[in-house]
């Protein structure tokens, strides 16, 4: 009867392999785009840092909010009275002593030239501008992201095209060791066959490096282990190439209009309108109100707590008669318990002209903020014109190397016929086949600084730069 029954041995063994199975499936998962951005903005540490000053301004408001509410405190003390002393009761008292005091405070601004409610205000507008900065970085790294993976993209295909032109030229040496073995063709073409594989390889081994350094810059902007990371290859068709817009306006309009930027420096103006407000307040007279209540307990050292009253003598009547009462500590706190409220009003009237100088500089920078908006709109501007003058100029350069590679394709066809019939030198076939493979390399990379030129146009205009 056979025994179904696996040795432990055996399965520490095959959940060892699982395990590495499992690793290695891991290992070499491929990224997509969209991965990439979104990992990206996930653990990016300014963008992480960027979320915690949105937090902090949060806070910000909430501090503000309370510049609203009333303030109320207590306190306690406890304290030591050695030789002569004044009383509660005003009397000198030439004894040892301890007490204690007790107060309950509350206060609230009733006006302060709207200085909370301006500072509410610009604790508000802190949010906002914080949020935009988010966003602004945010797309800056989309950006670098979406970039830096097209450029794998053009590093991959220039070693396809590597790879593709040592394979044909082992077949031309199996084809020219025929025809010299033949006596068709002298020995020294031998020698260029080889010369040539050689200088493929050569191209092949540099294609590989420029991936694996482009791979490796991807794999450090997005905070990853080198190790085995891979993308996934997308192929990029562009079967009518043609530019998304006619012209700058729309896009400028748009981007104007809705570009994080603009919105943070047209921000900065309102903030600056608050801090001009701010600094007129300090002309302003303040009035606030406040209220309390405390008491107090003393305590002579080795003595009860007792204090003599006045009363009237009940076995003779008219006589007033002298009596020692319990005083303790409750009796004290109740007897000795104050209540006082009042308004408080200040108004300033010099300050050394500090004021004035803080108004002027408030308004100095909101006359600063303005021409940052001003700047912000014509760096706008220029990117954007910049842009589309770049893919104008890519496009182009796309269109003609496409031509320039269709056309070296058949000179070198006709080569390559002319040279198997003894026509043409190995020199001229490999001087026509180098000027082929420079111009699919400047066709790849036009074709891919096309795409980037205008996913830029696009994101621009608000749209995703992830599929």
């Amino acid at each position: 009867m056979m025994n179904n029954k696996i040795p432990k041995s055996m399965k520490y063994i095959y959940t060892a392999l699982f395990l590495i199975g499992t690793l290695s499936s891991f290992a070499q998962k491929k990224w997509t785009l969209k991965e990439c951005v979104d990992h990206a903005l996930e653990h990016n540490i300014s963008v992480k840092q960027s979320t915690l000053d949105i937090d902090l301004a949060k806070q910000d408001v909430i501090n503000a909010k309370g510049n609203f509410m009333p303030s109320l405190s207590a306190s306690a003390s406890q304290n030591f009275n050695f030789g002569s002393f004044i009383g509660q009761d005003g009397s000198r008292i030439k004894s040892d002593s301890r007490g204690n005091n007790f107060g309950l405070n509350t206060g609230v601004t009733i006006f302060n030239g709207f200085r909370n409610l301006n500072t509410y205000k610009q604790a508000k507008l802190g949010v906002e501008a914080s949020q935009l900065q988010l966003s602004i970085l945010q797309d800056n790294i989309s950006l670098t992201v979406v970039n830096s993976f097209l450029n794998v993209l053009f590093n991959k295909e220039n070693l396809k095209i590597a790879k593709e032109q040592l394979t044909i030229s082992l077949n031309q040496l199996d084809q020219v060791t025929s025809q010299v073995e033949a006596g068709i063709k002298p020995r020294s073409d031998l020698f260029d066959a080889e010369a040539t594989i050689a200088s493929n390889r050569e191209s092949i081994v540099n294609a590989e490096n420029s991936l694996d350094l482009s791979l490796l810059s991807l794999s450090q902007s997005l905070q990853v282990s080198p190790n085995d990371f891979d993308i996934e290859e997308v192929q990029i068709n562009l079967t009518s190439v043609s530019m998304a817009y006619n012209s700058t306006g729309e896009i400028l309009s748009y981007a104007l209009d809705n570009r994080a930027e603009v919105k943070n420096a047209e921000l900065n103006i309102e903030n600056s309108d608050f801090g001009v407000k701010l600094a007129q307040s300090a002309y302003a007279p303040s009035l606030s109100f406040g209220a309390g209540l405390g008491s107090s307990y003393q305590h002579k050292q080795g003595e009860l707590d007792v204090r003599s009253e006045f009363v009237m003598d009940p076995n003779n009547p008219g006589s007033i008669i002298e009596t020692i009462v319990p005083y303790g500590f409750n009796a004290q706190i109740e007897n000795n318990l104050g209540y006082n409220l009042g308004f408080s009003l200040s108004v300033p009237i010099f300050n050394g002209f500090k004021t004035k100088a803080n108004v002027s500089k408030a308004k100095i920078n909101r006359e600063k903020s303005i021409l940052n908006l001003e700047q912000a709109k014509q760096d706008l501007t220029t990117t954007i014109t910049q842009a589309y003058a770049d893919a104008k100029a890519s496009l182009k350069q796309y269109q003609a190397s496409l031509f320039s590679v269709a056309s070296l394709e058949e000179s070198f066809k006709n080569v390559q016929n002319k040279f198997n019939f003894g026509a043409a030198t190995s020199f001229e076939v490999e001087q026509l086949r180098g000027r082929l493979v420079n111009a699919k390399s400047n066709l790849i990379n036009s074709k891919f600084n096309f795409v980037f030129r205008s996913k830029v146009l696009d994101f621009y205009m608000g749209k995703p730069l992830t599929p």
